[in-house]
């Protein structure tokens, strides 16, 4: 059983669900809303490695904003809180992302989020794509 409150627990959910906004609406001046200055964000499942800090991660969302496979709509669901380590909580959620072609495709987060004075941010997060098995 996690050791919080409602209230923070609401603050979680909706730090996560933000990504989605910030995200579709290129806001990258808003990130700090999200993450944690010192943010590991793991992309290894996508072949593009770790970024160490807001501001690559800043510089990254820039240099590819107009990257035409970069999905139109980002989309989390289903946050669960998962475990509790002192000031720090790890949730894991559901991506769905549409695509301007019509296609779409989905996520797992897995977070790691801490209390800052700021409220809660997310300072690790892994993204893992969902793919169809390959069947030999």
């Amino acid at each position: 059983m996690l050791d919080i409150t409602a209230a923070d627990r609401i603050a979680i959910h909706e730090t996560i669900a933000l990504h989605g906004h910030v995200a579709d609406d290129r806001d990258w001046d808003r990130w700090d809303d999200l993450y944690t200055d010192d943010l590991v964000l793991d992309l290894e499942d996508f072949g593009l490695g770790t970024i160490y800090g807001i501001a690559a991660l800043r510089k990254m969302a820039r240099d590819n904003q107009d990257d035409p496979s970069q999905p139109l709509g980002h989309h989390v669901t289903n946050i669960v809180l998962v475990a509790q380590d002192g000031d720090r909580v790890r949730a894991r959620s559901k991506g769905l992302a549409v695509n301007a072609d019509g296609s779409s495709g989905t996520v797992v987060y897995e977070d790691m989020l801490r209390q800052t004075p700021q409220g809660w941010r997310i300072c690790h997060r892994r993204i893992l794509a969902r793919r169809t098995p390959v069947r030999p």
